[in-house]
């Protein structure tokens, strides 16, 4: 059965540098046989505010977290905004809470692919930090390869959304190829 890799990430801007980045890491992961699930910025922006306090869901809520309670792997995409995850991503990510009481708790034993967009290296590197701490505190496993890009320094992406930086795409072959070789065996 082949794995289902999810992704989450982007802006409200349809196809934005971090949208497109997770696409890239989905697209390669379904080159080497995955099945993908993507949760793009418009998709993330329609969810409620998570409020721990009121469980009940609706329909997009709901099929947010059954898609990650099924999944093998999971790749998040932020912009970073001001050195940390924007509000639609954490917002997101907060409603996974929702698989706390799972036999797979969280992120338990699932690798987690962390890419940030952001307009300077700084905000980039401080906003991937964080995404890390975040997956650890949910039990994932980062991939070791985690892909910050300078939006203003760099230019991933050609006019027609093609992925024009060899670096770019060189990292995003390893990260892709570092999901589809996780094994929970190997940790355990």
């Amino acid at each position: 059965m082949a794995r289902h890799i999810v992704g989450i990430g982007g802006t409200f801007r349809p196809r934005s540098s971090s949208e497109m980045l997770v696409r890239a890491v989905l697209g390669e992961c379904e080159g080497l046989g995955a099945r993908t699930t993507m949760f793009d910025g418009p998709a993330l922006a329609a969810l409620p505010h998570f409020n721990p306090e009121r469980p009940e869901r609706t329909p997009e809520q709901a099929a947010f977290v059954a898609a990650l309670r099924a999944a093998d792997a999971l790749v998040i995409g932020t912009p970073g905004y001001h050195g940390g995850v924007s509000g639609v991503v954490k917002n997101a990510i907060d409603l996974l809470e929702d698989l706390r009481g799972d036999e797979r708790v969280y992120f338990d034993g699932m690798p987690v692919g962390l890419i940030v967009s952001a307009a300077g290296w700084q905000a980039g590197g401080v906003t991937l930090a964080a995404l890390r701490g975040i997956v650890h505190a949910m039990r994932g496993w980062p991939t070791p390869a985690g892909i910050a890009i300078n939006s203003i320094a760099q230019k991933p992406f050609g006019s027609a959304g093609e992925l024009a930086d060899t670096a770019v795409a060189g990292q995003i072959m390893t990260m892709a190829r570092q999901i589809m070789a996780f094994r929970l065996e190997q940790v355990a």
